[in-house]
């Protein structure tokens, strides 16, 4: 589609430097697009194998916990627990892909979480206490890379939306419109030619006469 602006020289000059900007910011984007996309894909493949690593571990934590229960009773292990010895704290930071925020979670213990304040606590406990640990930071991570993968496929689906609009729009209806206005030019060029041609014949026309007359 030609573009609705005036078919002068100043406008197809400014129009061809504004078409080499447009290429140039698509292959940008295309590279961003493919980086994300890439990046995208490994998260991807980072996150099944931490559900199926995160699964076995809640196996493992409920097995552990279930033999412990099992050694000291119920009431013996809320009586383990009913004085915490440790605070667990979630803290977020972030981190930048591709110029895109995306989160970071860490876990911050403050205190021994081994301290129970009872002298009947088992190994089987603290077995279950490590394991629910490890449990905790594989579900962080977990949900930090499927965050990113959110924020990922969002910004992807972005980008993607820019290069179709200057692949498909733009920039072709930037080259129809140089296209229109040099074709333009062409013919005034060619019709002040004529012109020019005519003027010419008739002063040479006019010429012959009056030599002639002599």
């Amino acid at each position: 589609m030609v573009l609705d602006i005036n078919p002068t020289r100043m406008e197809l000059l400014r129009l061809k430097k504004r078409i080499v900007i447009a290429r140039r910011g698509h292959k940008l984007l295309k590279d961003k697009q493919d980086e994300l996309v890439r990046n995208f894909l490994e998260i991807i493949e980072d996150t099944k194998k931490l559900r199926t690593q995160a699964d076995n571990e809640i196996q493992s934590v409920f097995q552990s916990y279930t033999i412990a229960e099992g050694m000291l009773g119920g009431a013996g292990i809320e009586n383990l627990f009913s004085v915490p010895g440790a605070n667990t704290e979630v803290k977020s930071k972030t981190k930048t892909i591709m110029s895109l925020k995306t989160p970071v979670f860490e876990v911050e213990i403050t205190g021994n979480p081994y301290d129970y304040g009872d002298s009947t606590s088992s190994v089987l406990v603290d077995r279950s206490v490590k394991k629910y640990g490890n449990l905790l930071n594989t579900l962080l991570k977990l949900a930090e890379l499927e965050k990113t993968s959110i924020l990922l496929a969002e910004e992807i689906e972005k980008t993607r939306r820019r290069v179709n609009a200057l692949e498909y729009i733009l920039i072709p209806n930037i080259e129809d419109t140089i296209k229109y206005i040099t074709m333009k030019l062409a013919e005034v060029e060619r019709s002040n030619l004529t012109r020019i041609m005519k003027v010419k014949d008739m002063i040479e026309a006019k010429q012959a006469g009056r030599e002639k007359g002599l």
